[in-house]
């Protein structure tokens, strides 16, 4: 069964900066492309990165472009993303998922950025 479990969010102040962590277990997780996806307050789901199952390609939305950034390491079975310079609207419900609309995403992690 797969489970992952998203931590590291929470408060910031804009212009802040958060570590996202994802645990990942229940399958291959080294054979795996795996995605960033968030959800906005009254808003869907949105893509915001990928990276290849070796860790390569990494991809990104336009509006975290250059101020995100994600990795893996696969021998924890862990995804991350560093979260830089954050605005307001990137407040949301991030999640890890298996793909980039979200199938198999856990509970998510909450990252708020106001001032």
């Amino acid at each position: 069964e797969v489970q992952l479990v998203e931590s590291g969010g929470g408060l910031v102040q804009p212009g802040g900066s958060l570590r996202l962590s994802c645990a990942a277990s229940g399958f291959a997780f080294w054979e795996r492309d795996m995605n960033w996806v968030r959800q906005a307050p009254g808003k869907g789901l949105e893509w915001v990165s990928s990276i290849k199952y070796g860790g390569a390609n990494p991809e990104y939305a336009e509006y975290v472009k250059g101020r995100f950034r994600i990795t893996r390491d696969n021998a924890k079975n862990t995804l991350y993303l560093q979260l830089n310079n954050l605005q307001s609207e990137d407040t949301g419900m991030y999640y890890c998922a298996l793909d980039r609309l979200g199938l198999g995403r856990g509970q998510g992690t909450q990252v708020t950025v106001s001032s």
